[in-house]
């Protein structure tokens, strides 16, 4: 079957059953070429073919709101929806989005990127078509693992109070991005073994229809009965309780069983939680014997063998560089412990976990509580490091103000993916933190300019007794740069000269050094020397750099991978305002006011006019104004 030809998917609904069959089979074929190539989310949509098929089968998209939570297992949706032609640009630069898309495609409802969103966004759309007094259904699709999310249980307390018209589909694999924790996963795993639980109930309230009515007793006891049932086939009966109508757990590869349940739920009123099972991977050896999450996303892999194509780095990866640096400093400190909401695999902090057990914490999709968790710990004079990717610590603002500065405690928070991400787009790119982060009170905010000076940084933050420390690393490898053997702290708020000059300044950190390093390289060509300043302290600024530098008088630029507003250049010019009289010879470059969509990292900074030639021309049009200036006057 060639899919790059449909157009739309309401050619699923005149299939039989064997030419489903056969699609599901196109499909995985598909995914698995075409990701081999380009990389990508293909373990959670080798798991939903047959589910995403059933789902356009049985309604009718877009007028009935199909919604995927994080959106990583929306590849199915977007070939039934005409865009196959278009997977050789996934996740590239003007490519198709990794993610649901609104300008894609109308079929894709709802955009995201961070997981335990869909219940909310199908709240709210159903509440609309309520008060507009529509007909149409509302299907949002969650992981069980999405669904430990806080939010998606708020949403769930508050579904099942309106009592509104809804199927919940719940994909049960058993694994969000690593294996699951929590009571909840226990539930579920009751659920998966429980058998069938309302093919019974359906069988008992028969019986009790046939019962004749001999009066309000009998009634209310049969009732009993029936209620008492639930309790005995279904341990805790969690979503009934909350006011769902639960179904399943339904086989989410059999055709039948899928179509079955989709046309009960469909019947029903009220919200329904519909369980599917479905296997991870399914259809790709490599990819259904994983157990620890490596092949939830992965880049290009050979087909044969599962083994990934791996680009040659220099440097170590910065998750592990930083997380073994932990683990090493927790040999000789018992305090240190580690925690990470649901990314043991990405954060690597798997050999940590392994020799040091009581000291992890896995909590699940929960930044909120692992931040606050984090704060309990250093109450107790514990030392935590809380690993965690710039993008979901945005979901845990609040208990960084609230609950680790304002207390200010000694909390290390591992900002891992700091800066642009590339191929996950708009919803991952870590370019915010330094600006919601740098405005709390007590915080520490650094950022190194190498491996080696990352684990400085590691220890200077776990040795840090003053409040909370926050460090930020880039995805991706080191520079592959001599590693000290003997760790050593590093002052706070002191910045370092890495380049001499004295027509000008650039003041940068972490991943722009190489491009102010390069564009000063350009300007000693043009006789112009420029010094170049490793900003490595975000918060506190190095304020007695800053006034020699003011009393110089000559043009400074900051240089920041994050957004502007708010950012590393606007507390320079902050401070400037606040120490000077006259006007501030600053300029920046960072960032600017607009989400970043997918692609390679270097065209998405070319984009946005982020270069080393780009940075050049502004120092020397710089320099050139304020000679100018000093002419005239």
């Amino acid at each position: 079957m060639d899919l790059t030809q449909i157009k739309n998917p309401s050619f699923v609904k005149n299939l039989d059953k064997d030419q489903l069959t056969e699609l599901a089979a196109s499909i995985r074929k598909f995914l698995i070429e075409n990701l081999s190539v380009t990389g990508g989310h293909i373990g959670p949509n080798l798991g939903v073919v047959e589910l995403t098929i059933a789902l356009h089968k049985m309604f009718d998209s877009p007028e009935d709101k199909i919604i995927w939570d994080v959106g990583h297992q929306a590849y199915v949706h977007k070939i039934l929806t005409g865009r196959a032609g278009d997977f050789n640009t996934l996740r590239q630069f003007k490519g198709l989005s990794g993610f649901p898309k609104m300008l894609e495609s109308e079929h894709d409802v709802w955009e995201t990127g961070h997981s335990s969103t869909s219940l909310s966004a199908a709240m709210g759309m159903a509440a609309a078509r309520d008060i507009q007094k529509g007909k149409n259904y509302v299907i949002p699709i969650i992981g069980d693992g999405a669904l430990t999310g806080g939010m998606a249980l708020e949403a769930l307390n508050h579904i099942g109070h309106t009592q509104t018209n809804m199927t919940v589909i719940l994909n049960d694999n058993e694994m969000s991005i690593a294996p699951n924790v929590g009571a909840l996963h226990a539930v579920l795993g009751k659920l998966r073994t429980a058998g069938k639980y309302n093919s019974v109930k359906d069988e008992l309230e028969y019986i009790l229809k046939k019962i004749p009515a001999v009066g309000g007793k009998v009634a209310s006891a049969a009732e009993r009965v029936k209620d008492s049932l639930k309790y005995l086939l279904v341990s805790g009966v969690f979503f009934e309780e909350l006011g769902f109508t639960y179904l399943g757990p339904v086989d989410g590869h059999d055709f039948n069983d899928l179509e079955r349940n989709l046309q009960y739920a469909k019947k029903m009123e009220g919200p329904v939680l519909l369980h599917i099972i479905t296997k991870k991977g399914k259809g790709y050896r490599p990819a259904e014997d994983d157990k620890i999450g490596t092949w939830h996303g992965t880049g290009p892999y050979k087909i044969e063998t599962g083994d990934f194509v791996k680009s040659v780095s220099a440097g170590p990866a910065w998750s592990s560089l930083v997380s073994e640096t932990v683990r090493k400093i927790a040999r000789k400190d018992e305090r240190v412990v580690a925690i990470t909401p649901a990314m043991p695999v990405g954060s690597k902090l798997e050999g940590f976990a392994a020799e040091f057990p009581d000291r992890f914490f896995d909590v699940g999709i929960a930044e909120q509580h692992a931040a606050t968790m984090a704060a309990g710990l250093a109450t107790q004079g514990m030392k935590p490091f809380l690993a965690i990717y710039s993008t979901f610590l945005q979901r845990a603002y609040d208990q960084m103000l609230h609950d680790i500065t304002r207390q200010n405690l000694n909390v290390f928070i591992g900002i891992d993916r700091a800066g642009l991400v590339g191929a996950d787009g708009e919803t991952h790119q870590g370019v915010f933190d330094i600006a919601f982060l740098r405005h709390m009170p007590n915080l520490v905010l650094m950022m190194p300019k190498d491996e080696n000076e990352g684990q400085h940084m590691v220890k200077t933050a776990l040795e840090y007794d003053q409040g909370p420390i926050a460090m930020r690393y880039p995805r991706g490898n080191g520079i592959g740069i001599q590693m000290d053997e003997e760790l050593k702290t590093i002052p706070i708020g002191t910045w370092e000269v890495l380049r001499v000059g004295t027509d000008g300044t650039i003041l940068t950190f972490g991943t722009t050094i190489p491009m102010a390093l390069d564009a000063a390289e350009q300007l000693a060509a043009k006789g112009i020397n420029v010094q170049v300043v490793n900003a490595r302290f975000i918060k506190p600024l190095d304020t007695a750099m800053l006034d020699y530098l003011f009393a110089a008088g000559k043009p400074i630029i900051t240089l920041e991978e994050a957004v502007l507003a708010g950012g590393f250049g606007s507390a320079v010019i902050e401070y400037a305002h606040d120490t000077l009289k006259g006007p501030t010879p600053i300029r920046r470059m960072g960032i600017p006011d607009q989400f970043i969509e997918h692609g390679n990292v270097d065209k998405l900074l070319e984009e946005i006019g982020m270069t080393s030639e780009n940075l050049a021309r502004m120092m020397e049009d710089f320099i050139l104004e304020q000679k100018t200036e000093r002419e005239i006057v």
